[in-house]
């Protein structure tokens, strides 16, 4: 008898708590969003299955390694707990990720319109403005926001993953599960929040706009342009060259010619496994305790709100654009400003081609959406170096 109270004990349901079922729901409920309605399916199907382990009572998937006094080690710390002390605490596995990106990135929309450029730049406005709203709520009290916080909360106005990682990890470890779950979730809504934005700035001439033919980009150029890139990131802000640094490696082997292997290794194998392990860890860090709480609630709404702010300062800053430029610009390529690649792209020229079935979109968007990763990588440095040592 004794025995089988003490294996009741030690069960699962004996230890389960409420906090944690409600968070066996949440991870449920992510992964039918992922499976069900293919949003961010690549992300979403680890970080809940990540969240779903770490929330079983018990189980010791985020259990930390435990030394005696002379540092040996006497009780091994979880599979979860190792997988993010090596990849995301040490920022690995978003700087892998970023590779990936960029031996995946296209450039020459960009190179062939240099002036959207402006619109990735303007669409980084969402960032910055709820980085202040957040510091606001925190300065008055209502949400329990440092200044590290807001920087991390307003970097999902990027509508960029791996970038909304690599800064939570460095500045707000704590609130990393909340902020990749919204990042990731913005992504994937990219298809409903933005097209009534886009609709309410412009009106329908702007939006049935033909742009010219984009000019062709010589190989040359594509070499060219990530080695200057970095060069000037690195000499003019050094925090964010991490990001752009790994970006812009695999735009180089992608673009060079010369190492197709490597290339399609980093665009294949390479970040699909560290996908998976990616979402893993950020799954570690959704346990009952550090998500079921109102600055969850907080996040969510000011990550919707900046992503919101993002498109439709780049759809405000096209308009702008079009009374001092010769050459219009149709508006609605600036909500790709906001660096949910290609996706934000393909929304774009959804909404032309509604407006005007021979206005093809896609690759005039793909310049302020590939601007838009650099972006947000260049905020994530200034964001970095400004509040880093705060």
């Amino acid at each position: 008898m004794l025995e089988i109270k003490d294996l009741w004990i030690t069960s699962g349901i004996a230890q389960l708590e409420l906090g944690q079922l409600v968070m066996m729901i949440v991870a449920l409920s992510l992964l039918f969003l992922a499976i069900r309605k293919r949003f961010e399916p690549l992300l979403l199907v680890p970080i809940g299955f990540g969240t779903l382990l770490v929330n079983i009572p018990g189980s010791g998937f985020e259990a930390v390694p435990v030394y005696d006094a002379l540092g040996n080690l006497q009780t091994p710390g979880g599979l979860l707990y190792y997988i993010y002390s090596a990849g995301i605490a040490t920022g690995l596995f978003p700087l892998i990720i970023f590779m990936g990106v960029g031996a995946m990135t296209d450039f020459s929309a960009l190179l062939a319109n240099p002036k959207t450029l402006l619109l990735g730049a303007a669409a980084q406005v969402g960032i910055f403005t709820t980085v202040m709203g957040a510091a606001a709520l925190g300065d008055f009290g209502f949400l329990d926001f440092s200044i590290r916080d807001a920087a991390s909360i307003g970097i999902i106005g990027g509508a960029d993953g791996p970038t909304s990682i690599f800064v939570a990890s460095r500045l707000s470890p704590d609130l990393l599960g909340a902020i990749a779950v919204a990042a990731y979730s913005y992504m994937a809504l990219v298809p409903i929040i933005q097209p009534p934005i886009m609709r309410v700035l412009t009106n329908q001439d702007e939006r049935q706009l033909v742009m010219d033919q984009l000019r062709y980009v010589s190989p040359t150029e594509r070499v060219i342009f990530p080695l200057m890139l970095i060069l000037l990131v690195a000499l003019f802000l050094p925090q964010a060259s991490p990001l752009i640094g790994m970006f812009c490696f695999g735009n180089l082997m992608r673009e060079c010619g010369v190492v197709e292997r490597l290339s399609d290794t980093t665009q294949n194998s390479l970040i699909n496994i560290v996908t998976i392990f990616l979402g893993l860890g950020v799954g570690s860090k959704m346990s009952a305790e550090k998500f079921l709480n109102v600055e969850t609630l907080g996040i969510l709404v000011l990550g919707a709100f900046a992503f919101c702010v993002g498109t439709a300062a780049g759809v405000l800053m096209a308009k702008g654009m079009n009374f001092v430029c010769r050459q219009k610009i149709n508006p609605l390529i600036g909500a790709a400003g906001v660096s949910a690649v290609p996706m934000a792209a393909r929304v774009v020229n959804k909404v032309g081609l509604e407006e005007n079935p021979k206005n093809i979109l896609l690759m005039h968007a793909m310049g302020p959406n590939v601007s838009g990763v650099i972006g947000s990588a260049i905020a994530a440095g200034v964001l970095i170096n400004i509040v880093g040592g705060v």
